[in-house]
């Protein structure tokens, strides 16, 4: 029984090394500019990693010294969280499979059209009630005021490669033919018909391009980015803490086995 012990502690362990990432990810995740401004996105990685971070102390605190009762909790509740986290997983790729970005000539750095998004996307993050609290956030952000630290001049701007967000935000639509004086002013469109966005682009720092479909187009292409590479890290961390559990919940079935054993040997039963 010492031994399943000793090795439900040590599978534990690993468990409780393997929520490190996935609050990394979720730290990384709510710093990002874009999920600042969208608290719903910000926080349920972080929760969920910190709640396998005290299961898995649990479990090991409960192996380690023989806390039955407390093995068992932990069994349960590390098969929910680790469900949650696969339910997660899963939603995050659907709603972020469709990407709604297409090239521009000449350009380096891509735009992005708001159809070309998920509808669940759309409706819960752009609907006109979410968006003006968006809106906000964004214009208070440095997110469009450091384009203009980092690129002087038409050429370095054009060949750059810009956040989804900076190229629907900070800027007019190149089908606008706004003419470059700098990454946040731009000035003689000639061809303001080419797109709707065209007519709502203001030059005034607090409203660039934050009206424009154009922007909340590309906010969601800021998403789809950043919960595709948190993805890679979180599958690699929910494979680790299944295999983990599996592997624990055959050394508790065996610890309770051994236990049977011996209190059979002893006569107590």
């Amino acid at each position: 029984m010492g031994v399943s012990n000793n090795i439900t502690a040590v599978l534990n362990f690993i468990a409780l090394l393997a929520s490190i990432p996935i609050i990394v990810a979720g730290i990384w995740l709510a710093s990002k500019p874009d999920n600042e401004c969208i608290h719903n996105f910000r926080w349920p990685v972080v929760i969920v990693g910190i709640l396998i971070l005290l299961v898995s102390l649990a479990g090991f605190v409960g192996a380690y010294w023989n806390k039955q009762g407390l093995l068992a909790l932990y069994l349960f509740a590390m098969a929910i969280l680790i469900a949650v986290l696969l339910i997660i997983l899963v939603f995050a790729f659907i709603v972020t499979r469709q990407d709604g970005s297409y090239d521009v000539p000449d350009r380096g750095y891509k735009e992005y059209r708001l159809d070309g998004f998920s509808a669940w996307l759309r409706n819960h993050v752009t609907s006109s009630g979410s968006w003006d609290k968006i809106r906000s956030c964004l214009a208070d952000s440095n997110v469009c005021i450091k384009l203009t630290q980092d690129y002087i001049t038409a050429d370095q701007f054009f060949s750059s490669h810009i956040s989804p967000l900076q190229s629907g935000c900070c800027k007019p639509p190149t089908v606008c033919g706004y003419n470059y004086v700098n990454p946040i002013l731009w000035v003689n469109p000639t061809n303001p018909t080419g797109d709707p966005d065209c007519y709502l682009w203001n030059n005034d720092q607090n409203q660039l391009c934050y009206n424009c479909n154009a922007c909340k187009a590309g906010l969601l292409g800021n998403l789809r980015q950043e919960w595709r590479k948190a993805n890679i890290i979180l599958i690699v961390a929910v494979v680790v803490l299944i295999w983990v559990y599996l592997i624990a919940c055959s050394a508790f079935k065996n610890a309770q086995t051994e236990d049977l054993f011996r209190r059979y040997k002893q006569g107590w039963v």
